[in-house]
């Protein structure tokens, strides 16, 4: 039996939540964050990624002209329902959770619920609230573009 270690967030108390109607699917949806991030959100060639359970994962993105390396592991997976993972970044410098949660709203539409736990400022907790919207479209708009 594996042990899952999660990061203890209690003296970083910052979070947000963004939620997003989809025009993809819920399996599409689940499948980019799973298998598919080298499509919507990774550098391309950079993703080493298995979807299991304490299973970690590397990929990196480019901005900038700057090279932005991401860790973490899976914490959670729960088949087109919920992928909680950890995030570290250069530039968070700590070990945060994000939690992704797909549903559907009254007219059928996939909606992404994503929660970013455990910023240790406002600062960080408020650029991840601004940047996380533009990665939600982002991820729609390519996934839609490679169907």
């Amino acid at each position: 039996m594996n042990i899952i270690s999660y990061p203890d967030l209690s003296s970083r108390p910052h979070s947000l939540t963004v939620e997003r109607v989809m025009e993809n699917s819920i399996d599409v949806l689940y499948e980019a964050w799973t298998k598919r991030f080298g499509d919507w959100f990774a550098a391309p060639g950079s993703v080493i990624m298995k979807a299991e359970v304490n299973s970690v994962f590397f990929f990196e993105t480019h901005f900038e002209d700057k090279r932005h390396p991401h860790y973490g592991r899976f914490l959670k997976l729960e088949h087109n329902q919920l992928v909680e993972i950890t995030w570290f970044t250069s530039g968070s410098k700590t070990e945060t959770v994000v939690t992704v949660e797909f549903s559907t709203n009254e007219s059928g539409a996939a909606v992404i619920r994503l929660t970013h736990a455990g910023f240790s400022d406002e600062l960080s907790r408020d650029q991840h609230e601004q940047a996380w919207p533009m990665v939600l479209e982002q991820l729609d708009r390519r996934m839609k573009e490679l169907a």
